[in-house]
């Protein structure tokens, strides 16, 4: 079905908005767009990251690209009951690293459940666009917690 809707809406990578190549050609690898630069989190982001919405209704559902090398601070998702967070990667290269244990390579098709209350971040490679569906798991009384920037001597081991 993507390769069909791929066949239908096709776009000429020249028609892309974006002055970056590998921007534009890492948007064409998916049917989400890329979205708005992320302004209203940037503070939680080494590097830039963009934001597209896909719902809004029932369940929170976000196409969340970063450039290469980008990634978001540690950060908890807390809630009383159920809560968490389930990212699915679309397109490019990126990882997932909860504390405390090794970071985990993500690429299309790769799915990560994260539990309410695990602190965790993820973000592109050094070297690849990194695009996923970030999507909200509706619990009671949540929140997110954002802590510190992931350093460069732990994103450094990424392989």
């Amino acid at each position: 079905a993507f390769n069909l809707a791929k066949d239908v809406w096709s776009i000429d990578e020249g028609d892309l908005s974006y002055e970056d190549e590998a921007m534009r050609a890492h948007a064409k690898k998916m049917i989400f767009p890329i979205g708005e630069p992320n302004d209203k989190f940037a503070q939680y982001f080494t590097g830039k990251s963009f934001l597209a919405p896909v719902s809004t209704s029932q369940v929170g559902i976000f196409n969340v690209t970063f450039e290469p090398g980008c990634r978001n601070n540690w950060h908890i998702h807390h809630a009383k009951s159920g809560g968490g967070q389930i990212l699915i990667c679309i397109a490019g290269r990126g990882y997932y690293q909860e504390e405390g244990k090794e970071a985990v390579e993500m690429k299309p098709g790769d799915c990560v459940n994260i539990l309410a209350e695990v602190k965790h971040w993820h973000g592109a490679a050094p070297d690849e666009w990194f695009s996923h569906l970030a999507i909200e798991v509706p619990g009671e009384k949540t929140s997110s917690e954002w802590c510190e920037i992931v350093t460069d001597e732990i994103y450094g081991k990424l392989k």
